[in-house]
Formats: structure tokens, C-alpha cells, sequence
């Protein structure tokens, strides 16, 4: 099943994201991610994260986006995750 992992900075936390994303793409490298980026503000900064998982269910995901080395950095101000259908691509 697919779910959409949508992810918020926290304001002010650029470094944490450039300090952790190599161990962030080893995880998406290495785990159930169909797509993935990060997600820009007006500038063209990095604020935040769009990944999309193949999982079981809505636990697998929660667990996934748990385990998730920016997470674990504490870079998110909020996380959503949601049951997503592909219709394009």
C-alpha cells in the first residue's frame, strides 16, 4: 500500500537537514521508498520532505517514518502520512 510521508521543518533547522542527509538517503536507499525530495521554500531552500512508501499498512508507515534518520534528528515540526493513490506515473 502506498502512503504519502509529508514533512515540516522546523524554522531555523537548514543544518540539522544538511548534517543528516546523507544518512537520511542511505535510509530511503535502503528501505520501501517509491519516490522521493525534498520539499522548497521561496527561496530554494530545502523546508521540508514529500517521500512516498510501499508498506503494509498505516503501522508499517507510522514505523517507517519513525525510523527515519531526519526524524530521529528531531528536523520535523509535523509530520503527516496518508494513504495515497498513483494515478500518473
Amino acid at each position: 500500500m502506498l502512503f504519502a510521508v509529508i514533512c515540516d521543518d522546523k524554522p531555523g533547522a537548514l543544518n540539522v537537514r544538511k548534517e543528516t542527509r546523507a544518512e537520511h538517503r542511505a535510509y530511503l536507499e535502503a528501505t520501501s521508498v517509491v519516490q522521493a525530495g525534498p520539499v522548497l521554500d521561496a527561496a530554494g531552500e530545502m523546508c521540508g520532505s514529500l517521500v512516498i512508501i510501499d508498506v503494509a499498512d498505516q503501522q508499517a508507515a507510522d514505523a517507517w517514518a519513525a525510523g527515519d534518520p531526519y526524524a530521529k534528528a528531531g528536523l520535523f515540526a509535523q509530520v503527516a502520512i496518508r494513504p495515497w493513490n498513483r494515478v500518473i506515473g
